[in-house]
């Protein structure tokens, strides 16, 4: 980014205005990957706590504050500066779930269980389209609700998940 930045003075200073518009363009691609990127690693922790809960059947209350987490950040992250537009719309996300899901899959294979499933294994065994509606569930909070009431709205949302009965 150092360069581009060089570039971008060198540009304006010599009154390459086109070349320097093509530079702020490619900065802004940059940034924007950045961020995109960011919530899809946040989208892959919440993924993953989901997996391991549909297998193990159970919440800890660690899965429960990085599924928390992972929320609050996505909608931080997601909200652009304007406050009235985000980077990934509500009705965005299935492709980055679909692939998320495969990484969150492999990532899972080592902690579900005590990685006693290898993640073909782990594959064969998750329902994908399961933890994904319940994943588009949470994330259709975050359009809703303030980073404030968010914790409490996914806390309701959590309560219904497998296991949580001994969670509470």
């Amino acid at each position: 980014m150092t360069q581009e930045l060089i570039d971008l003075r060198n540009s304006i200073l010599a009154g390459r205005y086109e070349d320097a518009l093509a530079i702020v363009d490619e900065l802004e691609g940059m940034s924007k990957q950045a961020i995109l990127r960011n919530i899809q690693s946040f989208l892959r922790v919440l993924l993953i706590h989901l997996i391991k809960n549909q297998i193990e059947k159970r919440l800890t209350n660690s899965w429960v504050v990085s599924i928390r987490n992972s929320l609050v950040e996505i909608k931080k992250i997601n909200l652009k500066e304007n406050k009235k537009s985000y980077y990934i719309n509500k009705d965005e996300w299935d492709n980055y779930l679909e692939e998320e899901i495969e990484l969150a899959i492999g990532d899972a294979s080592v902690e579900v269980l005590n990685g006693i499933y290898t993640e073909f294994q782990l594959a064969e065994m998750v329902d994908k389209n399961s933890i994904i509606s319940t994943a588009l569930n949470f994330l259709e909070l975050t359009y809703v609700h303030s980073v404030k009431d968010l914790p409490k709205a996914i806390t309701e949302i959590i309560i219904k998940l497998p296991g949580s009965e001994k969670w509470q």
